[in-house]
């Protein structure tokens, strides 16, 4: 039995990288839309790690590779891969993730260690549910719900129950 990966588990991220690219040329492909080697590589970086990455983090790389992007590129790169359901933005990081639903209808629900910076990507259909519920009763029609929620993933509470207590004197 194969575990799914999680950011604080090892794993190979090329696997991440390879079933994300495979994903966005299969949306694009329905939706008719052009996945352009711009586009593409923001999203390829984007799933280098599991850490959100902010426009600028993605344009210094992509400088140093050599690309000619200036600011408005990359934005138009992320506004097109989240109209696509291929990222996500962490607004609390003003960062970006890829989505691990992708081609999904879903409501995204996040996981962020302040230590680590890891994100981790929830599916909690019942909770999807309840804020619907609570708020179509409260007569509001919701458009879009990201619940971000912050704390320490399991390697980083193990590495902080390791650290030895600073001593005050």
């Amino acid at each position: 039995m194969t575990q799914t990966p999680l950011p604080y588990r090892p794993h190979n991220h090329d696997a991440c990288v390879d079933q994300a690219l495979a994903d966005a040329h299969r949306i694009c492909a329905a939706a008719k839309a052009r996945l352009t080697p711009t586009r593409e590589r923001v999203l390829e970086l984007i799933w280098q790690s599991h850490r959100p990455l902010g426009a600028y983090d993605l344009l210094g790389v992509l400088t140093q590779e050599g690309h000619n992007s200036a600011p408005p590129t990359v934005y138009r790169a992320l506004d097109f891969l989240q109209q696509h359901g291929l990222v996500h933005r962490i607004a609390s990081l003003n960062a970006f993730v890829g989505c691990a639903h992708a081609g999904h209808s879903h409501t995204g629900f996040f996981l962020i260690c302040r230590q680590c910076r890891n994100v981790l990507e929830l599916s909690a259909p019942d909770i999807a549910e309840s804020v619907e519920r609570a708020s179509r009763d409260e007569g509001f029609a919701v458009e879009d719900t990201t619940l971000e929620i912050a704390g320490l993933c399991p390697a980083c509470q193990q590495e902080s129950q390791h650290k030895p207590e600073a001593t005050g004197g």
